[in-house]
């Protein structure tokens, strides 16, 4: 499950966690410019029609922008929507958390293979012509070439593609993937797959290129080609103007858009810290924030709620503050499970988040439709807590090393509450705050007793995450069960929802009964817009799925 967990792990963490990589080419201005004094950041202070009767929006986000090249996806959320902008995927998440068809139109499967995907009739690019399967089928090998070597999309569990997620160089086919017609294509996998895993791990990050434009590059080229970084044939309502990576993106309205022209005629989108939010939102300069890209300090959540110019919108919580426990350095169940009860997490989530977002053991939130709200969340009881330890011969002499983000302000404030509560009953840790990438290369070492970091476990697909993080040797936790094993394949060989929700409920309760990690409170992020912006509201999935239909109210 390892390779599954490479490609996941930067799917799904949120924007706040997301990789900061490099440009794949020179964007049109790298001058450094903040977003307020570049002119391509947003000509206006924010939702307005401007002097020339343009209607322009700005959407302030907290992450830097890595590459606008789909085949250069990391699967950040800026990343991936910036890009989705241009070229969309296959199918995406709408707020309620069902697939939306994009480019296509419907994926099915009869047996968890061989699963087939329609593009939409209607489909067709900016210039007119027709998006086909071969696009698809082209892209997906690009996707998988040795020569671009993207190790976050890995394609492996694909027939003819390499243990190693790649084909041959050059490949203009392979067993997995095959064009039936020119709407049709068959994606063929090794081993059983739900179709849910296929649509939110595949479908939604296959951003289809055309194949009648970029096939005169060859696959060295396509890594750096300056065509990404202003394409001229694009699938999405708006094409790229102008960016850079830690500033801004600005976007024009293409208004040959086959899903419907866009009301606006440009948007951009502001990278700031997330401290500035507060401040764009009040004076206009910003117009909306969404709950995953936008990281609003939940210090300031009141001040925001409190502004007459912009409606709030709290999220679903999806966003799992985990603390991952090597269990090869803490073997004793008993230690571990005094270590949850040793916290007071309903304490940590009313006094640091103010009751934004919800407790629970395990992995699933009340967002899933597989969530068991049956499951009753361990309480806090420091008297449990030093009986279990008593009873494991805790000596207390060991100090536990707790890996924290130090770019997460909110958690390292509970980081030192838990490691105080933890004192009380006898366990000494002590709290290592490092930036986001340090703390990566620290996971990968597993040179840690206790990890932190923001996990957003799609509601819909925890699979994947959830199977690599249990997966025994060489995971996050180190820690295997024959029982989880065993449910979590069953989850990829049914499509009754009720069975998939009692065999994530197994899990879950031998998460809470074995405790290789622990959840400290799952976030419900605040998104607000401006109400002078219609058709637009902020929602964890499905943000920008509708954007033709945003409009600024005269």
């Amino acid at each position: 499950m390892r390779k599954i967990m490479n490609r996941t792990m930067s799917l799904l963490l949120v924007a706040v966690m997301a990789f900061s990589l490099a440009a794949c080419g020179a964007s049109g201005d790298n001058s450094g410019a903040a977003p307020a004094e570049s002119k391509a950041a947003g000509e206006t202070a924010g939702a307005q029609t401007g002097s020339s009767g343009e209607k322009i929006v700005n959407v302030g986000v907290t992450d830097t922008l890595g590459s606008l090249n789909p085949l250069q996806l990391n699967g950040g959320e800026i990343n991936k929507y910036a890009t989705a902008l241009m070229f969309l995927p296959l199918m995406e998440l709408d707020a309620d958390l069902n697939f939306q068809g994009m480019v296509a139109d419907s994926i099915t499967t009869e047996d968890n293979k061989n699963f087939v995907v329609h593009i939409d009739d209607a489909a067709k690019w900016s210039d007119g012509t027709p998006i086909t399967a071969e696009d698809v089928a082209y892209t997906a090998l690009r996707l998988a070439s040795p020569v671009i070597n993207n190790t976050a999309m890995m394609y492996y569990v694909f027939e003819g593609v390499g243990d190693d997620g790649f084909v041959e160089a050059g490949a203009d086919s392979v067993a997995g993937i095959n064009v039936i017609d020119e709407k049709t294509v068959q994606f063929t996998t090794k081993e059983a797959m739900s179709l849910t895993t296929f649509q939110n791990s595949y479908a939604r990050y296959l951003l289809t290129l055309p194949k009648h434009v970029i096939e005169k590059y060859s696959e060295e080229e396509l890594a750096t080609a300056d065509w990404f970084n202003k394409p001229d044939v694009i699938s999405g309502p708006f094409y790229v103007t102008d960016y850079d990576v830690d500033h801004y993106i600005s976007y024009k309205a293409n208004p040959d858009y086959w899903r419907g022209a866009p009301k606006l005629d440009k948007l951009n989108i502001k990278i700031v810290d997330g401290s500035q939010l507060y401040a764009g939102l009040q004076s206009g300069e910003i117009d909306i924030t969404q709950h995953t890209m936008s990281v609003i300090p939940p210090e300031d959540y009141a001040s925001v709620e409190a502004l007459d110019n912009v409606e709030v919108i709290y999220g679903s919580p999806v966003t799992n503050q985990s603390m991952f426990i090597q269990t090869g350095n803490i073997p004793d169940v008993r230690v571990r499970q005094a270590m949850l009860y040793a916290i007071n997490r309903e304490q940590i989530l009313n006094e640091l988040l103010n009751g934004h977002g919800e407790v629970v053991d395990g992995f699933l939130s009340s967002a899933s439709p597989f969530f068991d709200d049956s499951i009753t969340p361990v309480p806090y009881d420091p008297d449990k807590a030093k009986a279990l330890l008593a009873d494991a011969g805790w000596d207390g002499s060991q100090t536990l090393r707790f890996y924290v983000n130090s770019g997460d302000s909110t958690f390292v404030n509970a980081a030192t509450v838990m490691v105080a509560q933890w004192a009380a009953v006898g366990i000494k840790a002590e709290v290592q705050t490092v930036d986001f990438a340090t703390l990566m290369s620290v996971a990968g070492t597993r040179d840690y007793d206790i990890l932190a970091v923001q996990y957003t476990y799609a509601p819909v697909d925890p699979y994947p995450d959830v199977a690599w993080l249990l997966g025994g040797e060489g995971s996050w936790t180190g820690y295997g069960d024959a029982q989880v094993d065993e449910a979590l394949r069953a989850t990829q060989l049914t499509s009754d929802m009720e069975e998939t929700k009692q065999l994530y409920s197994t899990v879950d309760k031998k998460v809470q009964e074995d405790v290789p990690m622990i959840s400290a409170y799952i976030i419900s992020a605040q998104g607000a817009v401006n109400k002078r912006l219609t058709g637009a509201v902020p929602s964890v999935y499905g943000f920008f799925n509708d954007v033709q239909n945003w409009d600024v109210a005269e």
